[in-house]
């Protein structure tokens, strides 16, 4: 059985974006909690559900946030789980803010971040993450691969069949 994934989230405001996230991790079949904790207002909750991830079946921790986006932060700093930060456009600076505070961290603290508002990668980033010691999520993530070669070969060939050169030989 595969380890959980951790979806924390700043603000529940973060859910209509977390939920590509979750469909991803559904397709998978890779069983996840979800949470909402702030670095600012909930900071110890936060590192308590870090520094406990691993003893309580966790492989990867999702993390959520926008405006400051010091959440990734936070937990990476008491966990040496995968964290993969999701920066979410949620202010005036279009997510900017977010995704700079998610990614410029400093040495030791590493946290992954996929684009803004980009759930879904994240997602999938967690799937390869685990699939290393989890063959049947491997399966899944080969297929994946294949289904996504398969539709753009059938979007190609529906676009070349409606566009043929009228190029003279």
């Amino acid at each position: 059985m595969s380890k959980k994934v951790a979806v924390i989230m700043g603000s529940d405001s973060d859910l209509p974006i977390v939920k590509g996230a979750l469909a991803e991790l559904n397709k998978f079949e890779i069983p996840y909690e979800v949470h909402v904790m702030s670095a600012h207002r909930t900071p110890t909750l936060a590192a308590e559900f870090a520094a406990n991830a691993k003893k309580n079946g966790f492989g990867v921790i999702l993390s959520a946030a926008g405006k400051a986006a010091h959440l990734g932060g936070v937990l990476a700093a008491h966990t040496t789980l995968p964290i993969i930060g999701i920066p979410i456009k949620s202010s005036t600076l279009d997510g900017l803010d977010a995704l700079l505070a998610t990614v410029q961290m400093p040495k030791g603290v590493p946290v992954a971040t996929v684009a803004i508002d980009g759930a879904a990668n994240a997602a999938i980033l967690a799937a390869q993450i685990l699939a290393l010691s989890d063959p049947a999520i491997d399966v899944k993530l080969e297929q994946m691969k294949l289904d996504m070669a398969q539709g753009v070969k059938e979007k190609d060939a529906k676009i070349s069949a409606e566009f043929k050169s009228t190029e003279k030989m």
